[in-house]
């Protein structure tokens, strides 16, 4: 009977060990455990807890945010690419914008993010669920590069740095307003954009409009507030001949054209901000043509650098 309680407790303690071992974390590996979300698409998504293999074709600016890196990176045409991510992104491999089918098995992805409804276009969100779990992100008219940040955060298990993300740039952006207070209040502002000889504007509450007019404060010139009103995308064209009586203080141009005929037109030597110096040039790598909080960040640091 002694001998039996002996083997009974030495059997209990052992028992115990194991179960505070297991508690412990260190011998578990939960390393492929998923959870299952609810994507923009109301799909219902079995994401892996740690995805080692994503692809987030023009998503990356998010995914550098939180600290990843896909496994291959948008493109669109030779040599396309988000140049302004490339100090984190260098030497990770190209994948065309509309994900072939046979490009992405070839990345053997664990996880794919869609950021545009469009891309599913035509029967493409069975295909490659088949290929890995696939996650259309939050998009369209209105959705923020918050929401998206978030959304993406969500996704990753990486909330807390979001939210990090956010607060060092409102905290850019406060400082930014503080230090060109005199340059920014009653000043106004246009983003233009130029590319193959054409001229386009962004709207007010679109990609740069939103951050130079919304969070930064300067005031709308005439010319963009119609523009704006009929916009249906991040930048609309303008004739040479609107441009000439745009009444900005300043204009931020993104130059994807340097040898544009249209910069030797008088037209646009008259442009009151041109006519005043007050011109600051971008190249078409800047990241002015794009969303995001790296992309955001430094469009606030280009201001910062032309107008202190």
């Amino acid at each position: 009977m002694f001998k039996k309680i002996i083997l009974t407790t030495v059997s209990m303690l052992t028992l115990l060990s194991l179960a505070a071992c297991g508690q412990s974390g260190e011998t578990k590996d939960t390393s492929s455990d998923v959870r299952t979300l609810t994507d923009a698409q109301d799909h219902k998504v079995e994401v892996p807890n740690k995805p080692k293999r994503i692809i987030a074709s023009y998503l990356e600016d998010y995914l550098v945010a939180l600290d990843e890196k896909p496994v291959a990176q948008w493109t669109v045409g030779e040599g396309k690419i988000q140049h302004y991510l490339q100090d984190k992104l260098d030497g990770i491999p190209t994948i065309n914008y509309d994900l072939p089918y046979e490009d992405v098995l070839k990345f053997e992805p664990d996880l794919l993010l869609i950021g545009s409804d469009g891309t599913l276009e035509g029967g493409k969100y069975k295909e490659y669920s088949k290929i890995a779990p696939t996650y259309v992100v939050k998009n369209g008219d209105g959705v923020t590069w918050r929401e998206q940040l978030e959304d993406i955060a969500k996704v990753l298990g990486k909330e807390d740095k979001a939210k990090k993300v956010e607060t060092d740039y409102d905290d850019l952006v406060k400082q930014t307003k503080t230090d060109l207070k005199d340059k920014i209040q009653g000043k106004s502002a246009a983003v233009l954009w130029v590319t193959n000889n054409s001229a386009f504007m962004v709207a007010d509450n679109r990609s740069s409009g939103e951050l130079i007019y919304k969070e930064l404060g300067f005031e709308v010139p005439e010319l963009t507030k119609e523009i704006s009103e009929k916009a249906t995308s991040d930048f609309s064209q303008v004739s040479l001949e609107s441009l000439s009586q745009l009444d900005a203080d300043y204009l931020f141009l993104v130059n994807s054209d340097t040898g544009a005929a249209m910069f030797k037109d008088p037209l646009w030597s008259n442009i009151p901000a041109v006519k005043n110096n007050h011109l600051y040039e971008f190249d078409g790598n800047s990241s002015w043509l794009y969303n995001g909080p790296i992309a955001y960040t430094k469009i606030v640091e280009n201001i910062k650098d032309v107008l202190k």
